[in-house]
């Protein structure tokens, strides 16, 4: 620290020995480097890790595990959208057990900055529609749209991974007003059939059509 005997209050600035022992502590102990590591590990969201990152979790109050129920897929017939045909799934056979994951560094930062973003939100469509811009952002085009019947569902033109499609679905850190449910729906364009009004979809024997029973997923 440069300067130090600015911390030295003025009654004591003639104390030889004070002067001498701040300058030699000043000297041993240079606290530049802990407040640098302190900013990167601890403070600083987008480089913190491990024990800070959980520090960090703890002031939003989000844990850094998930209970995400087994995505096990079952026989059905039309009338639900989530069974699949013969000779693709098995019969239902009970609630599936939950597992619970511990997230890595880099989903529970994800994590933590939609919850403290939640914080901050007044669940209005534009304010969602900001969150999914910023956390998602250079991967496509991401919305809150609202379907009727008290149902709002997020729309990501991309593929998202594993762990997003668990936070967005199996966390508490996901805005939306109360009493509504919201589900997610994604859609890859680069492999999804489409018409010119959908942008980046493909076009015939070049895409195949949209599975809503694999594509669209309830918020918890």
């Amino acid at each position: 620290m440069e300067n130090v005997e600015q911390t030295i209050i003025s009654q004591y600035a003639n104390s030889a020995t004070i002067v001498q022992l701040i300058q030699s502590m000043n000297g041993y102990i240079d606290p530049a480097t802990d407040f640098a590591a302190f900013y990167d590990y601890v403070w600083n969201v987008e480089t913190a890790q491990g024990f800070g990152l959980d520090i960090l979790g703890r002031i939003v109050n989000i844990g850094r595990q998930l209970t995400i129920p087994a995505n096990i897929k079952y026989f059905g017939f039309n009338e639900g959208i989530d069974y699949l045909p013969f000779d693709q799934a098995p019969f239902y056979n009970g609630v599936p057990e939950s597992d619970v994951y511990t997230l890595a560094d880099d989903a529970y930062r994800t994590l933590i900055l939609m919850k403290a973003l939640l914080n901050i939100s007044n669940s209005s469509a534009p304010s969602i529609n900001r969150l999914l811009q910023n956390m998602f952002k250079g991967r496509g085009r991401c919305y809150v749209t609202d379907v009727g019947n008290m149902r709002i569902r997020f729309v990501f033109e991309f593929a998202l991974l594993p762990y997003e499609v668990a936070i967005l679905t199996k966390s508490t850190a996901v805005p939306r007003p109360a009493a509504v449910l919201a589900e997610v729906m994604q859609i890859d364009l680069s492999t999804t059939f489409g018409f010119s009004e959908a942008g980046d979809a493909q076009p015939f024997d070049s895409g195949v059509f949209y599975n809503p029973a694999s594509n669209l997923v309830t918020a918890n």
